[in-house]
């Protein structure tokens, strides 16, 4: 059976610059002449590219706008016919709002129209549009991420023999790191926040260095700091998530993924696999008002 046809995307959104009411947003729909229809942007895989990093591109090639990732807006699966054949497609969207940018025709998208989420449900052709428009608008539009790091390779701690808070990254956890930078960026990561335990301040020092910001420690988020004080450390994770901005937090084994199952259970969310917290790992946790509404798993990346 052949592989599906992978695919990402985004619904991209904005204050509405008609309304005095901050609170009113529109979207982004474009036209493709080819099929002749109004979408959601999105578009296939390249080999070797990531949902986010796919549906980052896809999205500036059609609609020329930079744009913030925020809450996953999960999956859709469908039949896709060729030549008398047909194969699945699995498109997976984030809400995106838009940084920067304007729209230039191009071959394959000739026009573009920013309309209010009841106006684009009306314009929408494919109903597989229309789903993820409902999960967009049935959901908090305007919320914060909290990036929530497990810190990267950092050898063997039955080999170590100094103070375990003072072990360091391995050659493969400092290439980890490096790589981090780029999950962390896409979302326009703003501060940084770490256990105060080597590994995990060396696992956001490039992160750090490339951004420009000082990191800041928490010792509620290490193996030592968080037994007996689990409420204090998810409420500071929930405080950091009340803002629009993106904070990284690098925390441990033993706490990230108790920390994630408690903020899923609070905010009534489910999780695709809440044991799933590999070293270099990421939870994106998004929060409204506090409250985790939406979390998904990056899992570490290929170094």
């Amino acid at each position: 059976m052949s592989k599906p046809i992978r695919a990402a995307g985004g619904v991209v959104w904005r204050t509405a610059a008609e309304h005095s009411n901050s609170e009113a947003i529109e979207v982004a729909l474009i036209h493709r002449p080819r099929y002749d229809d109004w979408s959601i942007p999105k578009g296939k895989l390249a080999s070797g590219e990531s949902e986010l990093e796919g549906a980052l591109r896809e999205v500036f090639e059609e609609t020329g706008y930079r744009v913030r990732p925020g809450r996953g807006l999960g999956e859709v699966h469908y039949l896709k016919s060729s030549n008398g054949r047909s194969r699945e497609k699995v498109v997976r969207y984030w809400a995106m709002r838009a940084v920067a940018g304007a729209f230039a025709p191009n071959r394959e998208v000739d026009e573009l129209m920013w309309v209010s989420p009841d106006g684009a449900d009306a314009l929408l052709t494919r109903p597989s549009d229309r789903e993820v428009l409902e999960r967009f608008a049935s959901g908090p539009v305007r919320t914060g991420t909290v990036l929530l790091v497990r810190h990267a390779s950092a050898g063997d701690r039955d080999k170590w023999k100094g103070d375990d808070r003072l072990r360091p990254l391995d050659e493969i956890g400092s290439d980890q790191a490096d790589e981090l930078v780029r999950l962390l960026s896409r979302f326009d990561v703003q501060r940084l926040v770490s256990a105060d335990y080597l590994r995990c301040v060396q696992t956001l020092q490039p992160a750090a260095d490339s951004l420009g910001v000082e990191i800041e420690e928490q010792p509620l988020l290490s193996e030592e700091g968080f037994p007996g004080h689990e409420q204090d450390a998810v409420n500071a994770i929930r405080d950091l998530g009340d803002h629009e901005q993106a904070v990284a937090v690098c925390s441990q084994r033993v706490v990230v993924p108790e920390m994630v199952e408690r903020l899923a259970k609070e905010g009534g969310v489910e999780l695709p696999d809440p044991q799933r917290s590999k070293k270099a790992s990421v939870w994106a946790l998004s929060f409204d008002d506090g409250k985790l509404v939406a979390a998904e798993y990056f899992p570490p990346p290929d170094v």
